[in-house]
């Protein structure tokens, strides 16, 4: 890895009054902006830092709107803090205005006779037994912070194959933050589904996203989380896909949905 790491990306963000600060680096960027999962990662990090003792975060909604590129001002705003539940409202402010605004719900752990998940872990190869997913031409600089095993599926315009992947992805850093903030950036590293259906390389662009996070243990000892894209619909230009994120240990973190706009 070159670079800024994400470690030091989140220890430049700087505060004024009731916003955050931040400048992007180009080893972060998707093309012209920063990709969807580093701006829902500095929305829910501004969000924590501003708003102390936030109970675990529960759902969250992002949409994003324009490039954010250059110096980033992420301003939070709590919507209304009752004795379980928090809702906090962020923007992030690019160099040509806003670039993202995320709804974030948090929500105390209260006790419930209700106790299940219906999510399991598919049976896919190990991360060793798996090749390597980024290191191929043509993908974008951010990738070059993660490190990707494909366990199963395809990779982008191999459009004979179905529009469904499963990668064991990380960091490509051992020294990283605690917490869910580095596992939201995590979520959407891959390229969106149904690029694999493409018969040439176009660009894509993620116009929103939305997640519940199913654990309040967001944590795995060897840093690999395996996460899965399929491509349900594409049409006029857009499409829909659910990602869902495991853990080394098979528990399901994180359930997501996302809307992508595609150029081909």
């Amino acid at each position: 890895m070159s670079g800024t790491s994400f470690k030091q990306l989140l220890a430049a963000m700087s505060q004024n009054n009731d916003s955050f600060s931040v400048t992007l680096p180009d080893d972060w960027l998707q093309g012209r902006t920063a990709y969807g999962g580093l701006s829902a990662a500095l929305c829910y990090e501004a969000a924590l830092r501003a708003n102390e003792d936030l109970p675990p975060l529960r759902s969250a909604q992002f949409a994003f709107i324009g490039p954010a590129v250059g110096e980033l001002v992420i301003t939070p705003t709590l919507l209304r803090r009752g004795k379980s539940a928090a809702f906090v409202g962020v923007d992030l402010m690019g160099e040509a205005g806003i670039a993202a605004r995320a709804l974030l719900c948090f929500g105390a752990e209260r006790p419930s006779e209700q106790a299940y998940l219906d999510i399991a872990a598919p049976g896919v190869p190990t991360v060793d037994d798996s090749r390597d997913f980024f290191n191929r031409k043509g993908v974008p600089g951010f990738t070059q912070h993660f490190q990707g095993r494909l366990a199963q599926g395809a990779t982008p315009c191999t459009p004979d194959h179905e529009p469904d992947m499963m990668v064991w992805v990380r960091h490509d850093d051992d020294d990283l933050p605690q917490g869910l903030t580095p596992v939201i950036a995590l979520g959407d590293a891959l390229p969106p589904a149904s690029m694999i259906k493409f018969s040439k390389a176009a660009p894509v662009s993620s116009m929103t996203w939305s997640m519940d996070i199913l654990s309040d243990d967001i944590t795995s000892a060897s840093g690999w989380w395996l996460l899965r894209a399929v491509s349900e619909q594409a049409e006029h230009g857009y499409s829909s896909q659910a990602m869902t994120l495991w853990d080394d240990q098979g528990r399901a973190v994180m359930a997501a949905r996302q809307t992508v706009a595609i150029f081909i």
